[in-house]
């Protein structure tokens, strides 16, 4: 668009110039008036055809030069333009590289300081991380130190409360051995002071029984007199029958009498086998009653008087037997349901 602005203009001052040679041309004779002349004269002036053909051929040789050299001139201006639109565009190439390198160089900064930067805070990252590394060993490195001497404080203490329990222990044996030795010696002065007293309390219970068996024997003496001095009076009142039923009543009861202390004896026995007894029950006893079937099955058990610890444990003894031996005598057996004994432990 440049180029031909310039072209345009070339042709305008061409002709402008041609014009101005034309004027030239036809004003160059001398017009000029003679002082002496009067105003009002007129000079004629003859031009010459040939000179006017050449002149022409001047103008149109000149004017073709001029176009030629306008030509030239225009085609070198092209050339020119060409050369400056060339120089233009390799120009704007050179600054779009140039542009396109400082912006590829800034961009390079930018991720080159983007990297510096980075690099910078990994490496402020690093140094802290380090520190904290650091500091971490330094806490974990306290403690340990501080784990360990607890552990030796708890250790020394550990084995101190060790030695302290096991002295303890030691004591606490030798006082238990004492003790057990003391135990001893006072279980064996009580045994044999239970066994002092055991045969002392036999030798008292045999000598009862033997007093009481004596006076059992007495009394039966006595009861067998009695009984023949009565039996002499009916034999003189009754006849010899009548005697002789009487015989055989007194005969019956005696075997009634003694099958029932058989099987009281038979009782206390079965009673005190079943009987949990203690040192401190020895001496004492307790009376009970007891009803049974004419099978021997007990029905019930009653504790009439005598030690209370005695009788419970009396009573617990006759309920765990729970079933005693009879006879086949209807009468033993009837003296057999409700009887009263006697348990004392041994």
């Amino acid at each position: 668009m440049k180029a031909d602005n310039n072209y345009t203009f070339a042709i305008g001052v061409s002709i402008v110039l041609h014009l101005l040679l034309v004027i030239a041309l036809i004003f160059g004779s001398d017009f000029s008036l003679d002082d002496k002349a009067k105003p009002n004269t007129i000079q004629a002036v003859v031009i010459d055809p040939g000179t006017i053909a050449k002149q022409a051929n001047q103008i149109r040789q000149e004017r073709e030069r001029a176009e030629r050299a306008e030509q030239d001139r225009l085609k070198k201006l092209k050339q020119q333009a060409e050369r400056l639109e060339k120089n233009r565009k390799a120009e704007e190439e050179r600054i779009r590289r140039l542009k396109e390198k400082q912006v590829q160089e800034k961009k390079a900064a930018r991720q080159a300081e983007e990297e510096r930067k980075k690099a910078v805070a990994e490496a402020k990252k690093e140094k802290e991380r380090a520190v904290a590394a650091e500091a971490e060993r330094k806490r974990k490195a306290d403690a340990a130190a501080k784990a360990e001497a607890a552990k030796q404080a708890k250790i020394k203490a550990d084995k101190e409360k060790a030695a302290k329990e096991a002295a303890k222990k030691v004591q606490l044996e030798k006082e238990r051995v004492a003790k057990a030795e003391a135990d001893r010696k006072a279980k064996e002065k009580a045994a044999k002071a239970e066994a002092e007293r055991k045969a002392k309390a036999e030798a008292e219970r045999v000598a009862k029984a033997k007093a009481a068996e004596k006076a059992r024997k007495e009394k039966a003496a006595k009861a067998e007199a009695e009984r023949k001095q009565k039996e002499a009076a009916l034999n003189d009142i009754f006849s010899g029958l009548e005697d002789e039923t009487v015989q055989n009543l007194s005969a019956k009861d005696k075997h009634i009498n003694d099958e029932k202390a058989r099987y009281a004896a038979i009782f206390i026995q079965t009673i005190q086998q079943n009987l949990l007894t203690d040192e401190s029950y020895i001496g004492k006893a307790c009376d009970v009653r007891i009803k049974l079937s004419s099978t021997g099955l007990l029905l019930n058990v009653t504790t009439l008087s005598g030690d209370a610890q005695v009788c419970r444990a009396a009573k617990a003894a006759v309920t765990k037997v729970n079933v005693f031996p009879m006879p086949k005598d209807t009468d033993v057996i009837a003296e057999l349901v409700n009887i009263r004994l006697t348990v004392q432990p041994e």
